[in-house]
């Protein structure tokens, strides 16, 4: 499904892109104004949501930390559930942990390991695809505990680091390929 080029269009113009950010040689993409905009935002939750609408979701996993701000949102637009994937040692109770690949060393990302019950159809939401390293440890997450992965949902996407190819065959919806 192609996304509304004119939302794809509004979204990029909204965003401000921060040089040399979090290092030098990095251009961040700063979503921050999208979400101040309250005409903007809802539109954004409606449009990450919208392929996923009759697929019965149960769950949205969002990633630390933007896909918190995305996910739980989506989550209302779909009558789910929202479950966080953290940095280890942030959640409270008994997790399940997935190690991934860094550019320079590993990270990892924790999830309440009953917070996705075997067989519920989750769906990932974050703010940037990159490698796809992320995305795949928090797909690993849920298939520790035996949930259903039906998808990603993406507000951008760097076509050029290709992480859509490692998300292999799972639907991966994204806003804006840049």
């Amino acid at each position: 499904m192609n996304p509304d080029t004119s939302l794809s269009a509004e979204l990029q113009a909204r965003m401000r892109d921060v040089p040399d950010f979090p290092r030098p040689g990095i251009v961040f993409k700063d979503i921050t104004p999208v979400l101040a905009d309250p005409v903007l935002f809802p539109r954004l939750i409606q449009a990450l949501a919208e392929p996923f609408r009759d697929q019965r979701i149960t769950k949205v996993v969002g990633v630390e930390a933007r896909g918190f701000i995305l996910g739980a949102p989506v989550a209302l637009a779909l009558n789910a559930g929202f479950v966080p994937a953290r940095k280890p040692g942030k959640l409270p109770s008994r997790t399940v942990t997935e190690r991934y690949a860094l550019e320079y060393g590993t990270d990892a990302l924790e999830m309440h390991q009953d917070a996705v019950l075997r067989g519920e159809r989750t769906l990932i939401v974050d703010d940037v695809l990159a490698t796809g390293g992320t995305a795949e440890a928090t797909a690993k997450l849920i298939a520790q505990v035996g949930g259903e992965l039906v998808g990603f949902s993406f507000l951008i996407a760097l076509g050029f680091l290709d992480g859509v190819k490692r998300l292999g065959a799972h639907h991966v919806h994204r806003l804006i390929t840049l």
